[in-house]
């Protein structure tokens, strides 16, 4: 194995390096694992995917790492020598250094703890508790003043004292040599292990060989015992040097200061066993290895000066010691100092993989449902699309057959309406005169109040029946669109707040802007009003224009229609009135002649052509009768042309306008009304399609949200399993270090055994 290669003190310090770079890696490795659990608990679309615990759980184990690896950085190997005061432990403790390091010999006690530790520097320098100043020091002598000095140092102070580890092979391998004062000088022991002792690897009981051991000694050990499980305990009889002057004696005092230890330990303190007890008791001279030690650096002999009998055993006994007491406290200070974090470490990484382990079970659970939730909108955009396009179809046929509904209704209305025309122009009642002016505002007031009554009319024909037929169909648009949408916006769907009204445009003042009335006098029985009657307006405009050809040709000047009527009626005037004169027949025949050609212009004239014709069948007496009915009826129908008479004609003259032009427009009356359903519902429609397209635009949002949740969690199932192998490497690493440095060679040999 590495460790063999190596000095003991090394093995400490190879495990120091290698746990620490471990520590490093998994600090670097759980904040990592931190930042990754606390990004994934923050995500807003990977919501629960972490919780906070977990997130809180791993910033703990983060710091509880940093301490460690701090702690880690100022672990060193710690052996504390204790005994009752002048037994000769600073002696052990220089003895061990090689040099005299610590104050020591007749006359000098240590009044309270001291620690040696060694520096990279090239000066040796001590610290206090109450201070970090440096103070230096070059000799031991130095030293000693300096504790002299300082005597507001008590039993319980601690005096770190730095050496060059170029001076001292010992201090290189992070060992802490710690000297305390005698047992025997305090009562304060509780607090002593409390501050000193309960991270010491090893302790060394430097016992008088000339004496045994005391309670006191006794006392502090039970102490120490009840605070620490086993503590590694070694007994130093020093002074044994001093058993020379007694040879006789040296087997018996030696076999009953061994029957003491081995009892004191094993069945006292208990912290070793029986068979094992003998190795940890040692019986040496400190000061003679010391001076030896001394000789040998300065280049003389170790045996120089007054050394007694037995001083190779005694050298080789107290090199026994160091051997031991360096693999112990090199076994000692790698368990003690790194097993417990070791464990510590081995449970943050499996909390940290239970964590991965949880983050990466839900961000797959998640995964399969976002799946699954995607699948399923997917399939309900596919399925709105191909709805809408299908349903489109089918309410533009509906929508279609609405607006000819209406638009039947309301041509069948507008028919009814026209019938009526002749009755709402009856009805009407207004100031008439046939004054231009007067009559222009006939006529408008005419024509609003005739609309106004259509427009009333119409809208209670049709707006009651067509309104709810509208409503209908927008409540079956609404019904077949419905389900199309997201049931959270069906429940917001409601009809429109602006209420559906048709609006019927006669326009009346535009439609019969050509309307011309004619309420000049016309004589029923003239010949133009005959003519119209039995032959139609068409036929009877063919008929005069020819009669004005022929008239023009018998008739070419005015005061020829006088002569020609005075011819026609000289004789019958002659005949029938004897006793009028000639003159006056003539003059009467005249005037008679010239009055009803004024009067009746084209038709007397044409009369009187048809009574010249006549003249010679029937006699003078016949037609002077028929003139005379014929004149009275012309004067009763000129006098009865009043105001009221012109009104009716007028009015009579409007309503058959009207209904020309009425039944004109009817078709495109009843096809407005039909686009103003129309536009209604397509509307509607169109309001609708924007609610569903709203929803696709939705549900596409929601795909592609969901699209890239599931990027985001098969990304952090990537990372967790990536940080899971990363916490499996690390685990392995840790029972590397484990098998290499934590396990004893009793716990290796047994696993040897049950692998064979």
């Amino acid at each position: 194995m590495e460790q063999d290669n190596v000095s003991p003190l090394q093995h400490f310090v190879v495990a120091k390096r290698t746990i620490s770079a471990v520590f490093h890696q998994l600090l670097e490795f759980v904040r990592e694992c931190s930042d990754f659990v606390e990004e994934t608990w923050k995500s807003k679309d990977l919501e629960h995917v972490a919780e906070e615990k977990q997130c809180l759980q791993i910033q703990a184990c983060s710091r509880k790492l940093t301490v460690i690896k701090d702690v880690l950085a100022r672990r060193h190997m710690k052996v504390a020598f204790f005994g009752r005061t002048s037994n000769g432990k600073s002696t052990v403790i220089n003895a061990m250094l090689r040099e005299r390091v610590l104050p020591s010999g007749i006359g000098h006690t240590t009044n309270c703890f001291l620690s040696v530790e060694g520096t990279d520097g090239e000066h040796a320098y001590l610290t206090t508790d109450d201070s970090e100043e440096r103070k230096s020091i070059e000799t031991v002598y130095q030293l000693a003043h300096a504790l002299h000095m300082d005597r507001n140092q008590d039993s319980g102070c601690l005096v770190r004292v730095f050496w060059p580890k170029a001076k001292c092979t010992l201090l290189r391998d992070d060992l802490v040599l710690m000297d305390s004062p005698g047992t025997d000088v305090t009562s304060e022991l509780d607090s002593w292990i409390d501050k000193f002792c309960l991270d010491a690897d090893v302790f060394v009981l430097v016992a008088n060989s000339e004496s045994t051991i005391m309670n006191t000694e006794k006392h502090f050990f039970h102490k120490v015992n009840e605070r620490i499980s086993k503590p590694n305990i070694f007994i130093l009889n020093n002074r044994w040097d001093a058993s020379v002057l007694e040879p006789e004696y040296l087997e018996d005092v030696r076999k009953q200061h061994m029957d003491r230890c081995v009892s004191f330990l094993v069945e006292e303190l208990k912290v070793v066993d029986l068979n094992k007890a003998p190795d940890r008791i040692f019986f040496v001279s400190a000061k003679e290895v010391l001076s030896a030690r001394i000789h040998r650096a300065q280049g003389m002999p170790e045996t120089g000066g007054a050394l007694a009998e037995g001083f190779q055993e005694r050298l080789m006994e107290f090199q026994s010691f160091e051997r031991t007491f360096e693999e112990f406290i090199s076994q000692s200070a790698v368990k003690t100092k790194f097993e417990q974090h070791t464990i510590r470490a081995w449970q943050i990484i499996e909390s940290v993989k239970a964590i991965m382990d949880a983050v990466n079970i839900s961000s797959a659970e998640k995964k399969v449902f976002s799946l699954e939730e995607r699948e399923a909108l997917m399939d309900r955009l596919e399925f709105v699309r191909n709805q809408l396009n299908f349903l489109t179809e089918d309410i533009k046929d509906k929508i279609k057959a609405i607006t000819d509904e209406v638009a039947d209704k309301v041509s069948s209305a507008m028919a009814e309406e026209i019938r009526s025309l002749p009755v709402l122009v009856d009805e009407f009642c207004s100031d008439f005169s046939p004054a231009l002016n007067a009559l222009a505002l006939y006529k408008t007031k005419l024509m609003a109040n005739v609309e106004e009554r259509m427009v009333k009319n119409l809208d209670l024909r049709c707006s009651s029946s067509i309104n709810g037929c509208v409503l209908s169909s927008q409540r079956d648009i609404m019904d077949t669109l419905r389900p199309l949408l997201p049931p959270a916006a069906r429940g917001q769907l409601h009809f429109p707040n602006r209420k559906f009204s048709i609006t019927y445009d006669l326009n009346f003042a535009s439609l019969c802007e050509d309307f011309v009335e004619n309420i000049d006098f016309h004589f029923s029985l003239g010949l133009t009003f005959l003519v119209n009657r039995f032959l139609g307006p068409a036929k009877a405009k063919q008929a005069l224009s020819l009669l004005d050809q022929k008239l023009q040709v018998t008739v070419q000047v005015k005061h020829i229609k006088h002569k020609s009527a005075c011819n026609l009626l000289c004789p019958l005037l002659t005949s029938s009135s004897a006793p009028l004169g000639t003159q006056v027949q003539e003059e009467l025949a005249i005037s008679m002649a010239t009055g009803l050609v004024s009067l009746t212009s084209r038709a007397s004239v044409g009369m009187l052509v048809i009574a010249g014709v006549v003249w010679r069948s029937v006699g003078w007496r016949v037609i002077v009768l028929s003139v005379s009915l014929y004149s009275l009826l012309y004067l009763y129908e000129r006098l009865t042309w009043t105001n009221s008479a012109k009104e009716r004609a007028l009015k009579q003259q409007f309503v058959d306008y009207a209904t020309q032009r009425l039944q004109a427009i009817s078709h495109i009356i009843s096809s407005d009304c039909g686009q103003q359903v129309q536009q209604e519902m397509v509307a509607v429609f169109a309001r609708m399609c924007q609610q569903v397209d709203k929803s696709e635009m939705e549900l596409e949002t929601e795909i592609r949200t969901l699209s890239a949740r599931i990027q985001r969690l098969e990304s952090v199932q990537r990372h967790s399993k990536t940080l899971r192998h990363k916490a499996t490497d690390l685990e392995s690493q840790l029972e590397s270090f484990s098998a290499q440095y934590l396990q004893t060679q009793h716990q290796l040999e047994q696993e040897e055994t049950v692998d064979e």
